[in-house]
């Protein structure tokens, strides 16, 4: 600072951040004599200096006390930066595989809703990044910019997976611009990774990038891309769908075993797009979905008492008395009638879902998960023809492990030679043209001569470039 006001007659800097006491990962003060200490270019060559640069800006507050460790670091390497550098190597894989061209991009109007989902978040991620960046706060530029990789990466590129194995113009594109967005958001803090990736994903894309990602221009957000209510809807997609997993985990059924049915109850969810009920179902792995509203008696046993604290700031001193309506009232139909309504009179008082502890024991036959005023209800009766969906899946899914163990690239186009057991060989044949188009095979031939061993699914085979 004194040389660069002396030459310049300015300070060298506007403002600095000073990083709080580092600690052990036990929360003691590092020192020779307790031999813990972590010498920072040690850290920096086992995990990379960007991982350790974000460690300390995003992890918390720079100035508070931090512990620091290898554990620590790996954890941020693991969820957010391989993260984001997997979906780059995602992108560069099928990109590369069906020749896309950046400049052959169709317009955003008419691309998918999954893609005008995915540009509104990035959107209002440019606008919180810019904010955070500005402000200083690098903890909550660090927490939004994770949460958007992880949405680009568990829900919009594992969505989109099919549209990228048949070469999508529009889902390569969508998602070569939420890469070079991010990689401009992320290169303050990692910017090293983000110059690699930026050299190896967007320069060889397009001719016009700049040299450096670190000689472009900020980005600006498009408010005209921004749609809240798809947000809104997404996010509700997503909560019904955790919580179909939840009674999913719960029942014991493994996810590639198909169902019948999910029954829903949600505020609104009956208003989602089509395309948002269509995830919900394949999420699940169900045939159907339907509202729960009609249906609650006959799945599940409700018994509901008072949320005394909810109560309580409503109606004071009155609360026991609310208490004793609702003890006396009929659970099941106060229950749909507040899922359905969103309100109801118990004598002269109001009241809403959030004023009630409901309880739901599934009935034989169903299982329910249920959160917040939410709920989903999954039919587990098992026909013969779900049980061969079933059998089927779990072939694709041997197959596939068997193509990975193999060495075959994933967009390598094989052949399947098997044995089975009757009842695999059955499903098999059903749905000859279904896998094979799964699993990219040209051909899939029965060979009662391979020796099935001993797996569990009882069946075996080989794999062969087609």
């Amino acid at each position: 600072m004194t040389i660069g006001t002396l030459v310049f007659d300015e300070s060298s800097y506007k403002n600095v951040l000073c990083l709080g006491h580092i600690l052990d990962k036990d929360g003691r003060k590092m020192s020779k004599h307790l031999g813990n200490v972590l010498e920072p270019i040690a850290l920096m060559d086992q995990h990379g200096a960007d991982a350790v640069r974000w460690y300390m800006l995003a992890a918390g507050s720079p100035w508070s006390a931090r512990r620091v460790g290898h554990d620590a670091i790996s954890d941020v390497v693991r969820k957010t930066l391989l993260t984001y550098w997997n979906t780059i190597s995602f992108h560069s894989l099928y990109a590369h595989a069906s020749n896309f061209d950046l400049a052959q991009s169709p317009a955003i109007k008419d691309r998918s809703l999954m893609d005008h989902w995915i540009l509104s978040e990035l959107n209002i991620l440019i606008e919180e990044v810019d904010k955070a960046y500005t402000e200083f706060d690098s903890q909550h530029a660090g927490r939004v910019l994770a949460a958007f990789i992880d949405d680009l990466s568990n829900w919009y590129v594992r969505r989109s997976r099919r549209r990228f194995w048949d070469g999508d113009s529009a889902a390569l594109a969508t998602l070569h611009e939420c890469l070079e967005t991010l990689t401009q958001l992320l290169a303050p803090m990692v910017p090293f990774i983000s110059e690699h990736a930026w050299q190896e994903l967007i320069r060889p894309a397009n001719s016009q990038a700049a040299a450096s990602v670190h000689l472009t221009d900020f980005p600006v957000a498009d408010s005209q891309l921004i749609n809240r209510t798809l947000s809104t809807q997404v996010a509700m997609t997503r909560r019904v769908v955790e919580q179909g997993r939840a009674a999913r985990a719960e029942s014991g059924i493994k996810i590639r075993q198909p169902l019948g049915r999910a029954l829903i109850s949600a505020p609104g969810w009956d208003k989602l797009p089509v395309e948002m009920k269509d995830q919900i179902a394949d999420e699940l792995n169900v045939l159907s979905l339907a509202d729960i509203a009609d249906a609650d008696g006959d799945l599940v046993d409700i018994s509901i008492k008072a949320n005394f604290k909810s109560l309580g700031a409503k109606y004071g001193a009155e609360v026991q008395a609310v208490a004793k309506l609702i003890a006396a009232a009929d659970a099941t139909h106060l229950v749909k009638t507040l899922r359905s309504q969103q309100s109801a009179q118990v004598g002269t008082f109001e009241i809403d879902l959030g004023d009630l502890v409901v309880t739901e024991v599934p009935k034989s036959g169903w299982m329910v998960a249920s959160h917040d005023g939410e709920s989903v209800a999954l039919d587990l009766t098992l026909t013969p023809e779900l049980i061969e969906a079933g059998l089927v899946r779990e072939v694709i899914r041997f197959i596939q492990e068997r193509r990975k163990s193999d060495g075959l690239d994933i967009s390598d186009r094989i052949n399947v030679t098997y044995n089975a057991e009757p009842q695999i060989i059955a499903a098999i044949s059903a749905q000859d043209s279904h896998i094979r188009g799964e699993v990219l095979a040209t051909s899939l031939t029965i060979d009662e001569s391979i020796a099935l061993g001993d797996n569990e699914l009882g069946i075996a085979l080989t794999l062969k470039r087609a």
